[in-house]
């Protein structure tokens, strides 16, 4: 059941909003019966259900379906909650300051685990001007290269696309930075922070 909605998630999400299984059924139009079946685990919302199911307990069906809903503690985004995401299939790049549910090219991408660089991944920072000049020693090849340079600071992200048979270079301005970010299509995400 853990592949489809559960029961589990059903029942939470309903008793958190102080429904009864007669009143969920009644806004799905379905019987007490067969929300009770969803939550014992003895049944499956019909697909048909699932939009409508997940507007009744305020979340996306992508939320609903992975089981993972975030919840808005009307916090601020805090950068030391950022998360980074790649789509493997298209390369696309995403940042969100706090837990998120994203998804690109079909799939629920995993929030990146930043490490710290190792020797073939050392991220260099030289101060030019009004400038952070980062550098990776790294090959830029097709099949192995670094994808993207970014840095975070309290004001916001600058992120640096970076392509094969490229240089593993760029410009950031030095406003406020906190952390520079390297990413290898190889070897993921590598992180340094700034004094």
């Amino acid at each position: 059941m853990n592949q489809y909605v559960t029961g589990a998630i059903i029942k939470q999400l309903r008793e958190g909003k102080g429904m009864t299984q007669a009143q969920l059924a009644a806004r799905l139009q379905v019987s007490d019966k067969a929300v009770s079946r969803w939550e014992t685990a003895k049944g499956y919302p019909d697909i048909t259900l699932i939009e409508p199911l997940a507007q009744a307990l305020d979340i996306s069906v992508m939320e609903l379906l992975s089981g993972d809903w975030v919840t808005n503690a009307n916090r601020a985004g805090n950068l030391l909650r950022s998360k980074w995401y790649v789509c493997p299939i298209c390369g696309n790049i995403l940042h969100s300051t706090g837990a998120a549910v994203v998804s690109c090219c079909g799939l629920t991408l995993p929030p990146l685990e930043a490490e710290l660089p190792d020797g073939d991944h050392a991220i260099t920072v030289e101060p030019v001007e009004d400038e952070y000049y980062v550098t990776v020693d790294h090959p830029m090849e097709k099949g192995h290269f670094l994808s993207f340079l970014a840095g975070v600071s309290d004001e916001g992200v600058q992120l640096v696309k970076l392509y094969p048979e490229g240089s593993g270079a760029a410009r950031l301005k030095l406003r406020r930075m906190k952390w520079v970010y390297a990413y290898c299509n190889r070897h993921g995400l590598f992180r340094c922070s700034l004094p």
